[in-house]
């Protein structure tokens, strides 16, 4: 059977599976004799108990119609088709229950079987989460992982970027290609796909439906060595990715937060139930397997040997700005004595040697 043939296959059987007709397994096993499906063989699809809804399809031989028609569209617009017997489908995806027949992928392919971090959180987060979120995604990314996410409002967003900053990212969608959701971070995942790559298991113009979401979950999580929530209410849908990650025997790790607060119930639950704590990115990496730990944290200590050397005025500002926090410009000068004109000349040298970071509004904090 030629190459295209058999991607067809794949992309129509996959219309199937998303349309509830057709289990993976029984497409996998369909797809094991794919040259019974030209035209389909009444005694293969007896043999594997096909409902006869799907049954009714598979005769039709309109799955193979769209399945040529996607594909056509995927070769002009140049994304990149991975089904699971190609090479280049990530093998630690491979171990999870019912795992995505094909991946649509726009960016880097090769990067979904880098070693790889899930994070994760509250679509709403607070100050709290959305500093952590950002650092300890940088703080990782600049380690040599690649941070997993699914592109979502809040925490997501704010992992995606953080990433950015320092290395490579994964967005992993509940929608197609060609309707990336949330609308606002279309932009993002052009950034993303420059360094990265932007993946779903979904046809080029699927709408973001809510079911998808739980089920992209499991692709996020399944891509990664281990997941880290760090921030989420305990009806988040994080949980759910943490949930699934244990199952696919991955390490769940979790930020804790203040008691009294919503957004940490969830986190703070799964604390409870076993997650490692994690407050840096150092906590993350002591709790990946080998080699890629040991690889991670030689990183992590090359980074911090090559900081560069402060003068004493440099070395002042530095230690007073917080790390898991912003400060305001005139609260950071009222706390050292430093004339404001005097503070902005010095942050700016540690902005140059990459020590500082500036949020809008004259807001500052240290550079992981």
């Amino acid at each position: 059977m030629k190459a295209e043939q058999r991607q067809q296959c794949w992309l129509g059987l996959n219309y199937l599976v998303s349309e509830g007709l057709l289990s993976a397994g029984k497409a996998l096993k369909l797809l094991d004799r794919a040259e019974g499906l030209f035209p389909p063989d009444e005694t293969l699809l007896d043999s594997l108990r096909i409902r006869p809804a799907a049954r009714q399809k598979l005769c039709s031989g309109d799955w193979l119609d769209r399945a040529e028609a996607e594909l056509e569209k995927l070769v002009k617009k140049e994304y990149t088709l991975l089904t699971f017997e190609d090479d280049r489908y990530p093998r630690l995806l491979r171990e999870v229950v019912e795992p995505p027949l094909v991946l649509y992928c726009l960016g880097q392919a090769e990067i979904l079987s880098w070693a790889a971090v899930a994070v994760v959180g509250s679509r709403r987060p607070s100050p709290y989460g959305k500093m952590l979120a950002d650092r300890l995604s940088e703080e990782l990314a600049a380690c040599g992982l690649v941070v997993v996410s699914g592109l979502a409002r809040g925490i997501d967003t704010l992992a995606h970027r953080g990433a950015l900053r320092a290395g490579r990212t994964v967005a992993v969608l509940g929608s197609g290609l060609d309707n990336i959701y949330p609308r606002e971070n279309r932009m993002l995942a052009d950034r993303i796909a420059e360094k990265g790559a932007v993946v779903s298991e979904y046809t080029l113009d699927s709408e973001p439906l809510g079911f998808h979401f739980p089920l992209r979950n499991r692709v996020i999580s399944g891509l990664s060595l281990a997941c880290l929530v760090v921030e989420a209410s305990l009806k988040s849908g994080a949980l759910i990715t943490a949930r699934l990650a244990a199952d696919q025997g991955r390490e769940v790790l979790a930020v804790p937060g203040p008691v009294d607060s919503d957004l940490s119930r969830g986190t703070n639950f799964l604390l409870k139930q076993g997650a490692r704590l994690a407050e840096s990115a150092e906590d993350v990496l002591l709790e990946l397997p080998s080699p890629w730990k040991e690889a991670a944290l030689s990183r992590l200590v090359e980074k911090k040997r090559s900081r560069p050397e402060l003068d004493g005025r440099e070395k002042e500002v530095y230690q007073a700005l917080p790390e898991t926090s912003l400060i305001h410009i005139d609260e950071l000068s009222d706390k050292i004595q430093i004339s404001v004109a005097e503070l902005l000349t010095v942050l700016l040298g540690l902005e140059m040697k990459d020590l500082v970071l500036q949020e809008a509004g004259k807001f500052f904090r240290r550079r992981p």
